[in-house]
């Protein structure tokens, strides 16, 4: 992880500030980074409405693009020795999973050992009450811990409404200050932080360095999801600030599954920030 110092002088302000057209704010900046092939991933929740009952077509058709890493979200019915299989034959590794945590610990524990995960995330959660948040934020640490145990790594994934005040409270801040950044990590989804009204640069810095992947999701003018590299989002301003492990391709309603797989894939590949 990058240190302190790497950072932008100042956070961007507003989530309005980093829905700018990156070709316009990253003016004036060198290009000098880019993101690694080997950081560079998919959430296999893209390409849902196209897997089918084979998915073995649609994760060859992944490799052919360029991607060696890919999220699942499921196993779409086989087994994690089975579904490790095929992502074996189609020269792919899942490195990690979208996985609730109110279930046998012990099976998300081997099926991810199975599968080959580094990371394990928890991808959706809302409740009514800070209550309710905190008790849910009590359960996640307490995963956390014994996933670090058995060598994994328990990540939260945020939407929109976490950044919303409840009585007065982020959820947000009451995951970040509930878990421990040795036992929780942060996988920060950039469409819905933008439309929550945050700068992820900004929560980034206030979390550092607990934010480990990024899922990289483009924002249309009017608040829709874009394929990356077409939208509003600045993702340059933002990796230029803050350095994550996985750099995560994903549009949850993709016009085009495999075009979305490759415009994403493309646009990391080439960007220079």
């Amino acid at each position: 992880m990058p240190s302190r110092r790497t950072f932008l002088g100042t956070a961007l302000a507003t989530g309005a500030a980093v829905a700018l057209p990156a070709t316009a704010s990253a003016a004036g900046h060198p290009r000098r980074r880019r993101v690694p092939k080997e950081s560079i991933s998919i959430q296999l929740y893209t390409l849902r409405g196209i897997m089918g009952d084979d998915p073995e077509p649609v994760l060859s058709a992944l490799a052919d693009i360029g991607y060696r890493k890919v999220e699942l979200a499921g196993t779409y019915g086989r087994s994690a020795a089975e579904f490790a299989a095929v992502l074996r034959r189609c020269g792919l590794r899942a490195t990690s999973s979208h996985v609730g945590i109110d279930g046998d610990l012990d099976q998300v524990i081997a099926d991810a050992r199975t599968l080959g995960h580094r990371y394990v995330v928890v991808p959706w959660v809302n409740h009514a009450t800070l209550a309710e948040w905190r008790a849910f934020t009590a359960r996640l640490e307490a995963a956390g811990d014994r996933l670090r145990r058995a060598g994994l790594s328990l990540g939260y994934h945020n939407h929109a409404h976490e950044f919303a005040e409840l009585a007065g409270v982020r959820p947000f801040d009451v995951i970040t200050a509930g878990t421990t950044p040795r036992n929780v990590h942060l996988e920060l989804d950039l469409y819905w932080a933008v439309t929550g009204g945050v700068d992820p640069v900004a929560v980034h810095r206030a979390n550092f360095p607990r934010v480990r992947q990024f899922h990289v999701k483009d924002r249309a003018a009017d608040g829709s999801f874009a394929d990356p590299g077409t939208g509003t989002i600045d993702f340059a301003a933002i990796f230029r600030a803050a350095n994550v492990t996985e750099y995560i391709v994903e549009n949850d309603q993709p016009r085009d599954a495999l075009v979305t797989a490759r415009v994403g894939y493309d646009y990391l590949v080439d960007l220079r920030f």
